[in-house]
């Protein structure tokens, strides 16, 4: 089992604080075994099992705690009085009414109180009024390439082409204990973006026809990397013969993205130091469900070695969007730790143009923030260019 290291830190770092611990991600990124990990890591520090309670909603086993009053009166019956009380609550939104059970135990002072959740309206409903600055956000994200890299290496398969079946069958954990059957893979994948579609969008969205969502998808899927409108998308999809207002694509849209299988960048004008409020980018959570929705091309390495550098980027710092300064776009401006870093990304710039055209918008920023271009070519050491550093993607993501 692969340590989540950085989240299993962050968990740590909170232990004890008077704060509610929210994580949240896409289905099946780990959630569930983070708990069990961080569990397991409290019990080697000294807390005693009585002290710990563990409960997965999506257990049929649990179904009698999907009451709220139900759950409540399940986890305060084993609650010690003399000591510090572990509470873990796996997929909370499905019990009605959570909300009051959060609450209730927050204020109890000798309750630590860890949740998860599946989507974004996990916070932004009654959750949030009620706990406003009582709790922090842990947003997971499925593997990165080196905890894949760290789970597939022992098949004796080189980073090279580890990485290639990292971009082909995408990061959920799972995918990397199955012996890269490409058949069993894209069977797993394609069960958790139906769940994601229709449990965690169409019935909450009440949207009868999925083939709307799948359609948007679909259209997103093909304009990764690039920037694309809410206009562009009903656009496509009219000239594609299905009626759709902009208004409808948008709440699709946010849908999509409060069920983290989306990822939305906005545009940021570095000179300005402001947000753009047009053309965005969309990114996948995992570049498996993206090949699954369309079929992948050799054109479209550029595309998913973007996806990959946005997410994690996403994991190493706190915000990402995509810059534009002057007329050029730089692919990503990333804020974190107290700097800012900007970032190209491209498949290869060995032809002397791409590589002029690559570097046009980090050379075009008066600052003296990192600029780092990622590649897929082997490149030696201290490759610069007039303080642009040149890093393979490879190495980068393993470092």
């Amino acid at each position: 089992m692969i340590e989540r290291k950085e989240y299993l830190d962050n968990l740590a770092a909170l232990r004890d604080k008077k704060i509610i611990k929210v994580v949240t991600g896409v289905r099946r990124c780990g959630k569930s075994t983070l708990f069990e990990l961080y569990i397991d890591r409290l019990k080697k520090n000294g807390v005693d099992d009585n002290q710990i309670t563990f409960v997965n909603l999506e257990d049929l086993e649990n179904a009698n705690l999907l009451n709220y009053r139900a759950l409540y009166d399940y986890i305060s019956n084993r609650l010690s009085a003399d000591k510090m009380n572990y509470i873990f609550i796996d997929e909370v939104q499905k019990c009605a009414g959570f909300e009051r059970v959060v609450d209730s135990l927050f204020i109890k002072k000798n309750c630590d109180v860890y949740i998860t959740g599946s989507n974004a309206y996990l916070l932004s409903g009654e959750l949030a009024t009620l706990l406003s600055g009582r709790y922090v956000e842990i947003d997971m994200l499925p593997f990165s390439f080196k905890e894949y890299y760290e789970a597939t290496k022992s098949t004796g398969k080189g980073k090279n082409e580890l990485f290639g079946e990292y971009l082909k069958y995408g990061s959920f954990p799972y995918v990397a204990y199955l012996d890269s059957d490409e058949k069993i893979i894209n069977q797993y994948i394609e069960g958790i973006y139906n769940t994601i579609l229709i449990k965690e969008v169409a019935t909450r969205e009440k949207i009868n026809d999925v083939t709307v969502l799948e359609n948007i998808l679909k259209t997103v899927a093909s304009s990764v990397g690039s920037p694309i409108s809410t206009k562009k998308i009903s656009d496509t999809l009219i000239s594609a013969g299905r009626k759709i207002s902009t208004h409808t694509v948008d709440a699709y849209l946010r849908a999509l993205t409060d069920s983290y299988i989306l990822y939305n960048a906005a545009r940021y004008d570095i000179k300005g130091r402001q947000y753009l409020k047009t053309f965005g980018k969309y990114y996948f959570v995992d570049t498996g469900i993206r090949n699954l929705i369309i079929t992948q091309s050799a054109s479209d390495v550029g595309h998913l070695l973007e996806n990959v550098v946005y997410l994690e980027l996403l994991r190493r710092k706190n915000r990402v969007n995509i810059g534009k300064v002057a007329e050029k776009e730089v692919d990503f401006v990333a804020t974190g730790m107290g700097e800012t870093e900007y970032y190209q990304v491209c498949a290869s710039v060995l032809d002397e143009h791409i590589l002029k055209r690559e570097l046009a918008p980090l050379q075009a920023i008066r600052d003296n923030y990192p600029k780092t271009l990622l590649t897929l070519d082997e490149i030696g050491k201290g490759s610069n260019y007039d303080g642009i550093r040149q890093i393979n993607i490879i190495d980068w993501l393993l470092k």
